[in-house]
């Protein structure tokens, strides 16, 4: 089994099928963690964690567990900057990887954002709708994150 694990923050995560995908190819544990009850697979390499519906209660056992040979799902700019702090390796829902060299820019983008909503009245158009590309994109995002945390946390890719 690899030495690499992943954590999903999967409240509102929309690639949790494509994890599980890659998780069982790959021989990886994956633990899902939200505070609210969600469908897992039952499956020995599949964990749920149940957290507290106290604001922020999943992000932050996310960001306690996490190091560097965890490969975290996220959409959430700042728990995804928490994570890259411990070493972590991070990917977004649509596959894009946070860096230490882009997460400042995502930050700053996101209170853009958040001071532009607060201006136009918290109306918003909402994010783009999840396409088939989307997915193919965090599918081999998510291969490269488990590769680059084996890279990172010294551990032998299996033959």
């Amino acid at each position: 089994m690899n030495a690499i694990r992943i954590l999903i923050d999967a409240d509102a995560c929309p690639v949790k099928d494509e994890v599980y995908k890659v998780a069982w190819r790959r021989e990886t544990p994956v633990t899902v963690v939200s505070n609210m009850r969600i469908r897992v697979p039952e499956h020995p390499l599949i964990e749920r964690v149940l957290v507290s519906d106290k604001f922020d209660a999943a992000d932050d056992w996310i960001a306690e567990a996490a190091d560097a040979k965890t490969v975290v799902i996220t959409g959430d700019i700042l728990l995804a900057d928490r994570c890259l702090k411990k070493g972590a390796t991070v990917i977004g829902h649509n596959g894009k990887p946070f860096t230490a060299a882009s997460i400042g820019g995502a930050i700053a983008t996101r209170a853009i954002m958040a001071d532009l909503r607060v201006a136009a009245d918290g109306i918003t158009g909402g994010p783009k709708p999840f396409e088939k590309a989307d997915r193919s994109r965090f599918l081999q995002a998510l291969d490269e994150a488990i590769a680059a945390a084996e890279r990172k946390g010294g551990i032998a890719k299996r033959s």
